[in-house]
């Protein structure tokens, strides 16, 4: 049965190739792209944290004319 879901192709370098397959057989995924899609949830919740914890540290941040 075909999928429904968008597709696109990318390159990447050796390196980055063998990362992605060494990821993908460490966490036993079937398909390379199950392992890229992985990695990319990982990335983007990671900055999503990352975003969230500068946000709060702005907030935090004193205002005025305060030194350390």
């Amino acid at each position: 049965m075909a999928t429904k879901k968008p597709r696109y192709m990318i390159s990447v370098d050796d390196d980055m190739f063998n990362a992605i397959e060494d990821f993908r057989f460490e966490r036993r995924f079937q398909t390379r792209s199950e392992a890229t899609t992985e990695l990319i949830r990982l990335g983007l919740e990671q900055l999503k944290k990352e975003e969230e914890e500068a946000k709060k540290a702005q907030k935090n941040k004193p205002s005025g004319g305060e030194t350390e």
